[in-house]
């Protein structure tokens, strides 16, 4: 693993912790607040994942193999419809992607 990686890897951490974090330990987790830090922090989650889902989407589509991609969506929607289930449907959303990944490859 080269350093940038490692570096990139430890940042990413970090600033996912913080985000994770600091709202709590500020009460800005209970809803109570409607300030404009509080809904900014309601809406970095759903902000960051649709940034994950972009950055790992675009080299595929962008290279014309969107499958894995579909077929990690596919398998979140399916298993959290199925379920109700944020654990579940993820774990199924990454198995059905590394599946399609590696059949691929």
């Amino acid at each position: 693993m080269s350093g940038e990686v490692l570096a990139l890897a430890l940042i990413v951490g970090a600033a996912n912790w913080a985000f994770r974090y600091l709202p709590i330990r500020f009460g800005l987790g209970n809803g109570a607040q409607a300030g404009w830090l509080a809904r900014f922090l309601a809406a970095v989650g759903p902000t960051a994942i649709a940034t994950l889902f972009v950055a790992s989407a675009l080299p595929f589509v962008a290279s014309g193999a969107a499958l894995a991609p579909l077929a990690g969506t596919a398998g979140v929607v399916a298993v959290w419809v199925w379920r109700r289930s944020v654990v579940a449907a993820t774990l199924a959303g990454a198995v059905a992607y590394a599946a399609i990944f590696a059949m691929m490859g």
